[in-house]
């Protein structure tokens, strides 16, 4: 009797993990349609991402990051602008996007390396950020290149890359802490 009862709760929380997995990728698309209209214009995007990470774990987090990729790929219009299609993962800020995968997957060499303190995870959301950084940088000068003719790193810096450090993060920051506060009630409603 014990060893079915053992197989439905694992069942049981197998359903519960696709359920957190389904509502990360949502909550993604979701915050990258939110739009805060500045000199520079920027999404929650990068907020969900750290927040899903932060709150689901490593393993998680980044299965809900590709799904929400996987979605918008397909043609849902989840991307920033409502934007959707192979296309908008082939044009030029397509690698950022992309990179998001980066943080997840650096996050999970973290807490399975270094534990889970707070200072792990957060170092792994910086590092997995400048990551993230550099590969959309590289994506967008070859695709800007390839389309537009030459650019300098600097200028794709000014454009991609320094305008959004801050509010990213001040994302992370918010992530971090709104997840620190959901986290022991996820945990008790799972016992």
């Amino acid at each position: 009797m014990s060893s079915e009862r053992a197989i439905k709760t694992e069942k049981a929380l197998a359903v519960l993990d696709l359920v957190y997995i389904s509502i990360g990728a949502a909550l993604i698309a979701i915050c990258s349609w939110i739009s805060i209209p500045t000199a520079v214009p920027f999404t929650f995007q990068t907020f969900a991402v750290f927040f899903v990470l932060m709150l689901l774990g490593g393993e998680k987090g980044t299965i809900s990051i590709l799904v929400y990729i996987l979605i918008g790929a397909a043609g849902a219009p989840v991307f920033s602008g409502f934007g959707a299609g192979i296309g908008v993962l082939l044009g030029s800020t397509g690698g950022y996007i992309l990179g998001f995968l980066f943080i997840g997957l650096i996050y999970i060499l973290f807490t399975k390396f270094f534990g889970k303190k707070i200072a792990v995870k957060v170092a792994a959301l910086i590092l997995g950020l400048v990551v993230c950084y550099t590969f959309g940088t590289a994506w967008f000068m070859h695709v800007y290149i390839k389309n537009s003719g030459s650019v300098g790193l600097l200028t794709v810096l000014g454009w991609c890359v320094f305008p959004f450090i801050v509010p990213d993060l001040a994302k992370m920051a918010l992530a971090v802490f709104i997840a620190r506060r959901i986290e022991p009630v996820m945990k008790s409603r799972q016992m």
